[in-house]
């Protein structure tokens, strides 16, 4: 592979932003630098002044693959997430089968050899029956247990206490949850149709349905559970104002440059650029769970990243076909595909005003590598993996015919962004030249420092 210098760019990393160069060599950053030569034969980028981030690491991810490739796979969608800046992924376990022991883990990982454009992890999934899956896993082989404190599909709600409190015992990786209390959701959905009818239910009313007493309730078992055992807890997709009390407000890594936190928060982008009032013309396009709420809880959550009580941004990227969504809203699934224009709907709030760059790449690439202990990516250092994207003041408006992700539409679609991915490189490999995919796919399989 050539070498590629960077050259003029407004690096940001660690909190900072800097003029200099960067050289790429052997697919991993070799020099950061003011006034780097080119060499013979060396590719030349002049980055103009713009914004050279490390990659996003999208901690949540639903690519759909094995089961549910009519919505998605992991090439279609790790296609549109290097399309927006994200190079590496961490995908879900509730696919058809879902991810429940060791080969299933590692029939993910087969299939996602050559044909992902991203670096990628899985999760193992729990259920009512595997602790002993979760107990005898490998920990540099996930990033983590994902467990189901509310609805889900298939065998992956876990609604035994004994079993979770087993989960929470023996993990031998960080636990992640999706926080809703079922019985509390199913209480009110009742209550909703008693009143309403079943036809008469809309996605208005998802907010309420899925509502924020049930995040609440579910989010302080999860974290009772944790601290009995001293379980690292990552809580995903926080919704609400309400939860963000329960949370440490403070940086995610001490002094001594580890983790100190033993319970974090991660919120997404689609609760910082939507509220209530979206729905009205979105919507079974926004619905999703937990759901979209109010226009204070996005308020709350914007202010939550800058204040360090949330620690992660992520996307919850969660592909469904125009024709499902558009089905009554008792039948259309839940969920929105995001990777695309995450970055960029996160880079809109710089503009705003409402967070500084460096703390978007804070959020969105240092602080899942740090958090998941992903080996030698997330931050723009050299030795390490040449995950980079270029960002360019530019104007962009969303259409559907550029959309990657195989269901083929984006919620954003009409947003004009100020800026535009002009590059992504995925282990030092141009993959995105701003217009179209370039190359092959160049994901690696991420590896855990534990």
């Amino acid at each position: 592979m050539p070498s590629t210098l960077i050259t003029n760019a407004r690096l940001v990393n660690e909190g900072r932003q800097t003029e200099g160069d960067l050289r790429i060599e052997n697919g991993r950053i070799a020099a950061i630098g003011s006034g780097l030569q080119a060499r013979a034969g060396e590719e030349v980028v002049d980055a103009r002044g713009r914004w050279l981030l490390p990659g996003m690491i999208d901690d949540q991810v639903h690519f759909r693959e094995p089961g549910l490739t009519h919505k998605g796979d992991i090439a279609s969608e790790s296609a549109a997430a290097v399309a927006g800046g994200l190079t590496s992924f961490m995908d879900m376990p509730n696919t058809n089968p879902p991810t429940l022991d060791a080969a299933a883990l590692e029939g993910k990982y087969a299939a996602a050899a050559g044909r992902a454009w991203g670096n990628h992890g899985f999760y193992l999934g729990a259920s009512n029956d595997n602790l002993e899956a979760v107990r005898s896993l490998d920990p540099k082989t996930a990033p983590g247990i994902k467990v189901f404190m509310g609805a889900s599909t298939g065998n992956m709600l876990v609604d035994n206490p004994e079993t979770l409190d087993g989960i929470f015992r023996e993990a031998p990786t960080p636990i992640i949850t999706h926080c809703e209390d079922t019985p509390t959701i199913d209480r009110t959905m009742a209550e909703f149709k008693e009143k309403y009818g079943a036809d008469g239910l809309t996605a208005a009313m998802h907010p309420d349905i899925r509502s924020r007493e049930a995040c609440i309730k579910s989010t302080r078992l999860a974290m009772e559970l944790a601290r009995r055992h001293g379980t690292r807890l990552h809580v995903l997709h926080i919704s609400t104002a309400d939860e963000l009390a329960l949370f440490e407000r403070g940086p995610l890594v001490g002094a001594d440059g580890k983790v100190r936190k033993k319970i974090t928060a991660e919120t997404c982008i689609h609760f910082l650029r939507f509220d209530r009032a979206d729905y009205a013309r979105l919507g079974n396009l926004i619905k999703c769970n937990p759901a979209i709420k109010d226009a204070s809880d996005r308020a709350a959550l914007t202010q939550a990243l800058v204040d360090d009580v949330i620690d992660v941004l992520a996307t919850d990227h969660a592909p469904h076909t125009l024709e499902e969504k558009e089905k009554p809203y008792l039948q259309a699934p839940s969920g929105l595909p995001l990777v695309q224009y995450a970055l960029l709907a996160a880079i809109e709030l710089v503009h705003e005003g409402r967070l500084d760059i460096t703390r978007v790449v804070q959020k969105a690439s240092h602080a899942p590598a740090q958090l998941f202990d992903v080996a030698e990516r997330g931050f723009l250092r050299e030795g390490y993996w040449a995950d980079l994207v270029l960002v360019d003041d530019a104007p962009l408006t969303v259409r559907r015919e550029d959309v990657l992700s195989k269901c083929g539409w984006s919620p954003f679609e009409g947003t004009t962004f100020r800026s535009r991915i002009a590059s992504t490189w995925v282990n030092g490999q141009l993959v995105w030249n701003g217009r179209e995919l370039v190359g092959a796919p160049a994901g690696r399989r991420l590896e855990f420092a534990r």
